[in-house]
């Protein structure tokens, strides 16, 4: 079976929420009333998150003689991770120079602020402080500055206490790494774009479709269509020549579906979050993130803006007993 299904790994980079695009998408109810051939597909995109929406989008529309469908577990699109996240749109400071992180991140703030603009869906470009509060770490921000440089991070610039506070007066630092295009948007109502973009070029998302197997087709067409796929309710079924599995948390489970061995496995953790007071949000203008500590695998607690007009202040990480559990 696991030679049957195409693994395709990769990464596709690309406020308060106004008005979403109308999206017709089939609910599996609907799709059940579908003749089968309105089921069968070139590829099926399992999940629908940010990464499955916009890999399937831009499947279709480089390749717009396929039928593409998209499976979706939940009611909606970007349920999971990619509701659940800072809303930040990155500038590629951090990663290793040279590293195809590096490059696609610079890239893809660039292909997003491009598609945001075409949508005219509504972003900030907020800016983000980097801020070293003592002697202590300007060598390491000093690094970290020349790593934004390797990866050319637009319009980087390295600046005093004085001006740290001309661009967030509440804010206490010796110096600072100021990325002016860090900006901030709603990935949820992209995703929605995304699938508005996917079904206008012939696209099908089955909504409420969690996957239970994959199975080969046993029928006359399974030559054509050699992989069945399996819905939790009875009649759920679709057939297909390839799979692409974005499955986010629950990803290795999609693996070991197909015949891949149990490991990796995928240990959740989770983000918590401080909201700071209606009161206090003028204080905070922009991104703020301190200088990341060399002993550890994140960035740092920093101060989050939000579309909403909310600030955030986290996260924090801790082993989550749930893979989709938020509280």
């Amino acid at each position: 079976m696991a030679q049957l299904i195409k693994s395709i790994r990769g990464t596709i980079v690309l406020g308060q929420k106004l008005t979403s695009p109308t999206v017709t998408i089939a609910t599996a109810g609907q799709r059940r009333l579908r003749s089968t051939q309105s089921d069968d597909y070139d590829l099926v995109v399992v999940g629908g998150g940010i990464v499955g929406v916009a890999s399937a989008r831009e499947i279709l529309l480089r390749h717009p003689h396929l039928r593409v469908g998209l499976l979706e577990k939940e009611h909606k699109l970007a349920v999971h991770q990619s509701g659940h996240n800072s809303g930040v749109i990155h500038a590629g400071i951090y990663y290793k120079p040279g590293s195809l992180k590096a490059k696609l991140c610079v890239e893809g703030m660039h292909l997003a602020y491009d598609f945001l603009n075409e949508k005219k869906i509504p972003y900030k470009k907020v800016g983000k402080l980097i801020v070293a509060t003592s002697e202590d770490e300007v060598e390491r921000l000093m690094d970290l500055y020349e790593r934004g440089q390797k990866n050319l991070c637009p319009d980087l610039k390295l600046i005093d206490g004085k001006e740290i506070k001309e661009i967030e007066p509440y804010c206490e630092g010796v110096k600072a790494i100021h990325s002016p295009h860090t900006g901030i948007v709603d990935w949820g109502l992209v995703t929605e774009y995304y699938a508005q973009d996917f079904k206008q070029a012939g696209g099908d998302v089955h909504l409420n479709f969690q996957v239970s197997k994959f199975l080969e087709t046993t029928d006359g067409d399974a030559s054509k269509y050699p992989v069945t796929i399996r819905g939790a309710r009875g009649y759920q079924q679709v057939r297909t020549r390839y799979v692409l599995t974005c499955g986010g948390l629950q990803s290795d489970k999609l693996a070991e579906m197909t015949g891949c061995p149990r490991d990796p496995r995928i240990i959740p953790f989770r983000g918590e979050y401080l909201l700071l007071s209606k009161e206090k949000q003028h204080m905070v203008r922009g991104n703020i993130y301190p200088v990341p500590d060399p002993n550890l695998p994140f960035l740092g607690v920093h101060f989050t803006p939000r579309m909403d007009g909310s600030v955030w202040l986290g996260p924090n990480a801790v082993l989550a007993f749930k893979r989709e559990g938020y509280t």
